[in-house]
This record gives C-alpha cells, sequence and structure tokens, in this order.
C-alpha cells in the first residue's frame, strides 16, 4: 500500500509527489533517482529511506512527473522534464549538498544533475547507471518495423517481464517518440569528457541483462573526475534488489558520505 507524500507544487509544471525525511546538518543528504517506469515505493528506495532514518540522515524520495503519485501525463514527457523534476526537487526541497543516488534511468539523470547544477551536489552513486539508454539500449537495436511504428504512430509498447507491483501482471513499456528524440538532447558517451568532478561510485551487477556491465566501465572512463570507482557484484542482476545487492549499496554510500 503506498503511503501518503507530500507534495512540490510548480507553476506550469506537474506536481511532484516526495517524501522527504531531516536528518544530521553535518552530512550530505541523499536523494534516491528510480529508473524508467519506476516509483519511490521501489525496494531500493525504501531501503535506503530505513537506513537513512536509522543513521539520522536527511533523505528523499519522489516520484517523476508520469510517474506514481506526481501528476503530468507519462507519454508526453521524456528526459528534459525528469532533469527538471530533479532540480527543482533540489532546489525547493532539499538543503544543502546531496548525495544522488541513481538507479538505471535515474543514473543517467543523476549526471545531468551533476552537470547543470554542480554546487548543490557532494557525490554520485550510480546503481546499473543507464546514461544513453534511449539511444544505446533502444534505439540502436530496435528492429526497422519498432523503429517505423514510433516515428508514424508516436509509440511502441515494448514487452517486458517487469510488474509495475508486487501481483501485477507484466506490462509493457511505451516507448515514444517524446522519450527517443528528446533523450538525443541528453547524450552523454558518445561525446568528449564527462566534465563531472565530484566523487563518483558505480554498482553494477554483472547479470544484469537490460544495461550491461560494460556501461558503467565505460562511463567511467569518460568522466572527467579521478576519484571514481566501479564495483562489480557477479551474481547481480539490474535490480540490484537482493539481500546482498542492497548490502552493496549500503556499504559504498556509506564509505562515500565518510569522504565527503
Amino acid at each position: 500500500m503506498m503511503s501518503t507524500p507530500q507534495f512540490l507544487e510548480r507553476s506550469g509544471k506537474p506536481k511532484l509527489a516526495y517524501h522527504a525525511i531531516e536528518g544530521r546538518e553535518d552530512a550530505p543528504g541523499v536523494v534516491f533517482l528510480s529508473g524508467y517506469r519506476s516509483d519511490m515505493e521501489g525496494t531500493k528506495a525504501v531501503f535506503l529511506e530505513k537506513w537513512a532514518q536509522e543513521h539520522q540522515r536527511s533523505y528523499v524520495r519522489f516520484d517523476y512527473s508520469g510517474h506514481g503519485q506526481s501528476g503530468g501525463e507519462f507519454k508526453a514527457l521524456g528526459i528534459s522534464a525528469w532533469l527538471d523534476d530533479v532540480c527543482d526537487l533540489l532546489s525547493h526541497v532539499c538543503n544543502g549538498r546531496q548525495i544522488l543516488v541513481g538507479s538505471s534511468m535515474g543514473g543517467w539523470l543523476m549526471l545531468l544533475a551533476a552537470l547543470r547544477c554542480p554546487d548543490k551536489i557532494a557525490a554520485l552513486l550510480g546503481i546499473a547507471a543507464a546514461p544513453d539508454f534511449t539511444e544505446a539500449l533502444m534505439w540502436d537495436v530496435f528492429d526497422e518495423k519498432q523503429k517505423a511504428e514510433i516515428m508514424d504512430k508516436g509509440v511502441y509498447h515494448l514487452p517486458t517481464n517487469y510488474c509495475a507491483a508486487p501481483g501485477e501482471e507484466p506490462a509493457p513499456y511505451p516507448i515514444t517518440r517524446k522519450l527517443i528524440e528528446d533523450g538525443r538532447r541528453h547524450l552523454l558517451l558518445r561525446a568528449g569528457d564527462i566534465q563531472i568532478h565530484c566523487p563518483v561510485r558505480l554498482v553494477h551487477g554483472i547479470k544484469d541483462e537490460d544495461v550491461p556491465y560494460q556501461f558503467s566501465c565505460r562511463l567511467a572512463e569518460k568522466l572527467a573526475t579521478p576519484d571514481v570507482e566501479v564495483l562489480l557484484q557477479k551474481a547481480g542482476d539490474h535490480r540490484m534488489s537482493s539481500t546482498e545487492s542492497l548490502r552493496i549499496v549500503q556499504d559504498v554510500l556509506e564509505k562515500l558520505i565518510s569522504n565527503c
């Protein structure tokens, strides 16, 4: 059952649903950025909230526009809108510098947010980070029929084995022309070095069948910061939500905080 959130009202933009807890002021806060079509009620988001409460850390989890309990029509949105969501949250909800923990698409958005508002960022932690996924993992691998459906009809429904919530049947992911075209405005891995200079940690499962772990290795090479580490979990999958995966994420986050 979903808990009752707070809402960030924004002029001309959908309202954002979020949960925030206050913590110690002598350390950066933590913000969790979920993946594509995921929301703030996911295993990792809730796990980190419990950890934050136990360790008196400031923490925010939220739903992007068109996701979960936030406003907005999903099919009309894309990377630009979700990046605005992150930056608005940093500006109006979070106090001080933050460690962004980005899962899958959230790993792309954390990088873009660090580029747009570096003064708000203390460090980044990517979990199966998926920068450029709309191009590299969607458009580049779609066949001509799938591409034509996206361009002509505006949306292609990609079959998936993932369930939106426990007990529900898997539902196809809508891949919109808006998502593909807007994603091209934010590609990071195909240009020069990524001018991020804060500490970055990248955790990735070797058994990830959705975002190959080589993405994190490639990302580490592209980042300008020398303070970047990649940790590969041999048994880890894309969700990184097993007890062992969550322990690894917690351990990396705690070490990252201690160095900030």
